[in-house]
């Protein structure tokens, strides 16, 4: 095999191996959503029976469990726009950080997940909202250097 040809099927190889997985989410984006609309969703869906969201006060659900996980706020890593959508159309993949997965992923009768599926039930555009206001309530936290004492050694 000429040395031209090597390179060549090298360099194609190279290619395909940095190609994206076909389930890749890689390049997928929505419209931009309405934060307003987007709480209406949440209230709609019921959301915050076992959810807070940093800064919005809403009524008490219908169906509230005493179990709170928090959204938004302060974080040191913002959530994804990719990683927002995944936990509200596959919320078992992860549990947040404090939660005892069985606890979470649990309902009372022992079924699989507390929080339902709305894939049947919710819209794209109610997706898009939801996102957006759940987008609008998160913020970074400003990175703060280690303050290291100065440190002198005698001699």
């Amino acid at each position: 095999m000429s040395r031209l040809t090597s390179v060549t099927l090298l360099g194609a190889l190279l290619v395909m191996g940095c190609a994206p997985a076909p389930q890749s989410g890689r390049g997928f984006t929505l419209p931009n959503g309405d934060v307003k609309r987007g709480q209406a969703v949440f209230v709609e869906l019921q959301c915050h029976a076992c959810h807070q969201v940093d800064g919005v006060k809403l009524e008490v659900a219908e169906d509230a469990t005493d179990m709170a996980v928090r959204l938004g706020g302060k974080v040191n890593r913002i959530q994804t726009y990719g990683e927002l959508v995944t936990s509200i159309i596959n919320p078992s993949h992860k549990v947040a950080k404090g939660y005892v997965k069985e606890e979470v992923t649990k309902d009372d009768e022992g079924k699989e997940s507390r929080m339902r599926n709305y894939n049947e039930v919710m819209t794209v555009q109610q997706l898009i909202d939801l996102v957006k206001f759940l987008q609008s309530h998160y913020e970074l936290k400003p990175y703060e250097p280690t303050d290291y004492p100065n440190l002198h050694v005698a001699n």
